[in-house]
């Protein structure tokens, strides 16, 4: 399963995993800040800020599965299978193509704050990259050292999401994992105590235990 995470010291920090049994060819790419952009109805954009990230590129074009620009602001799609929705395009929209969404916002945005105000005017469309190359089911997260959001294209529109913990995984959608938190509501970085049982001896038997529950803990 992918998950993207940000992690804010006196520094901040962005990262994911790409959970695939194979590749399809991505690669870290450097998209500079006079390499033209060519949208499918958003027409050319000749200057932006430069992009760092993982991307497949075909035909001169990256498609990013992530990136980060150079004001620091991130963004990651996630698998989303089954509850992404992209539309026709639409009068009166910024009609953006799901696979152009990425390079949209990071080449004009230096911040959460701004990507917030291109989104209003968005509509993803399912304009796919080619014939070969349907358009991934994807939910996006978009982070800077300040702020976090969460993006879903979905059958009831566009939805924002403030992300709190700075965290995206893949289905169910975001407003779900939010909820699935109360089931670790419980967890301590101390050593747990006994309260299943007064009259039994329990003790525990590895480190971490303080996030039994938790997948991954000792």
């Amino acid at each position: 399963m992918c998950t993207a995470a940000t992690y804010k010291t006196n520094d901040f920090y962005f990262g994911r995993t790409l959970d695939y049994e194979s590749s399809y060819g991505e690669e870290i790419v450097i998209m500079p800040r006079n390499f033209p952009l060519n949208f499918v109805n958003m027409g050319r954009i000749a200057t932006h800020y430069a992009v760092i990230g993982t991307a497949h590129v075909a035909q001169d074009y990256p498609l990013f599965y992530d990136a980060a620009n150079e004001k620091g602001l991130a963004m990651a799609g996630l698998n989303f299978v089954g509850n992404a929705f992209y539309r026709d395009d639409i009068d009166g929209r910024d009609n953006v193509a799901q696979f152009e969404f990425i390079p949209w916002i990071l080449c004009q945005c230096a911040n959460v704050t701004e990507a917030r105000t291109l989104i209003e005017k968005i509509n993803i469309t399912k304009t796919q990259f080619s014939p070969q190359m349907p358009s991934g089911q994807l939910h996006w997260i978009i982070a800077d050292k300040n702020d976090c959001i969460v993006v879903e294209s979905v059958k009831e529109g566009i939805k924002v999401y403030d992300d709190p913990v700075g965290v995206l995984t893949n289905n169910p959608p975001f407003d779900m994992q939010m909820f699935r938190l109360n089931d670790f509501r419980g967890l301590s970085p101390k050593q747990p105590e006994n309260t299943f049982s007064d009259k039994l001896d329990l003790t525990s038997y590895s480190r971490g235990m303080g996030a039994m529950g938790l997948p991954g803990d000792l």
